[in-house]
């Protein structure tokens, strides 16, 4: 069986860095394939492939087939292909999904203040900016040419603010294949001063909250330190805060698993992203962990692990 990873997104959200870790993991690469080459290299490599194993059950001598990858392949597909060639992708893979085949379609954005930030300090040149289109139009050119593909996307990411080491387990939860079979989730916090989370499944507002920032010995600290903890912890609304928002989740996370979700994202914000939404993330992380094996916490807003 092969599997097929389309890696996609806005220049500058992180799509090299993605490829670089399917590849550490198993995956061949190639970045920026003209969708057009993807039906004749996909017939090459199911010629080459061997088929899938079955595992026979002594009891009542059924077969199950065993889903095992004899081919990773992962693509890099984005605004510098040939012009019109993005349009067809959907039709494209719509063609090559077949029963031997498991496509999915990873696509990787930013906020935009994030994205011009990390133009200015690699001091790179954005593909579809020129002497006469700066860096904030090529952005918005680039949405337009891009959104066949992030209607189809399996999976929408948000890189802003994440570190690489960050980047590399959100790639590796979200794409690889759970032996578990369950669905990989993420808590994230945020700050909403500088805008929402680009591919959240629920937001969770939690500036209704005693903030502990306004004390002046706590100020310095973030959500992870044992002043923020031992403060908000006294703080009955937090505690209900908390229950009514695991609650919720344990009702409806199950609902969505039932949906053959692969990748599952909860953000907490709050004014600034570094105390209320970050111990509100953590809690929730350590009380799901014991449910789910695949289960990540990410702060947007702080660096401190």
């Amino acid at each position: 069986m092969i599997r097929l990873i389309v890696v996609s997104g806005r220049s500058g959200s992180g799509k090299t860095s993605a490829l670089n870790v399917l590849e550490d993991i198993g995956f061949t690469c190639i970045d920026n394939l003209p969708p057009s080459l993807l039906p004749s290299l996909i017939k090459q490599l199911s010629a080459e492939d061997t088929p899938s194993k079955t595992q026979l059950n002594p009891i009542d001598n059924t077969t199950t087939e065993l889903h095992h990858y004899t081919t990773k392949l992962a693509v890099g597909i984005d605004a510098r292909n040939i012009a019109g060639d993005l349009d067809k992708l959907p039709e494209i893979l719509s063609v090559i999904d077949t029963r031997d085949i498991h496509v999915n379609v990873v696509f990787l954005q930013a906020r935009r203040s994030d994205l011009i930030r990390r133009y200015s300090e690699t001091r790179r040149k954005h593909p579809l900016s020129s002497d006469t289109v700066g860096l904030s139009a090529a952005i918005d050119i680039e949405e337009e040419i891009l959104s066949p593909i992030l209607k189809i996307s399996d999976q929408n990411i948000d890189t802003s603010g994440l570190s690489l080491h960050q980047l590399r387990d959100l790639i590796k939860n979200t794409v690889m294949p759970n032996d578990s079979g369950n669905m990989s989730i993420v808590f994230e916090s945020f700050g909403f001063k500088r805008g929402l989370p680009e591919a959240p499944d629920f937001i969770f507002d939690v500036r209704c909250l005693p903030n502990p920032y306004w004390k002046q010995e706590l100020r310095t600290q973030n959500g992870n330190d044992a002043g923020i903890i031992e403060f908000l912890e006294d703080q009955e609304e937090v505690i209900e805060m908390f229950s009514d928002i695991r609650d919720f989740l344990i009702r409806w996370i199950p609902k969505f698993e039932a949906n053959n979700r692969s990748y599952f994202t909860v953000c907490i914000g709050c004014t600034g992203g570094q105390h209320r939404s970050v111990y509100m993330a953590n809690k929730l992380h350590a009380h799901f962990l014991d449910s789910y094996p695949s289960v990540q916490v990410i702060h947007k807003e702080i660096t401190k692990p």
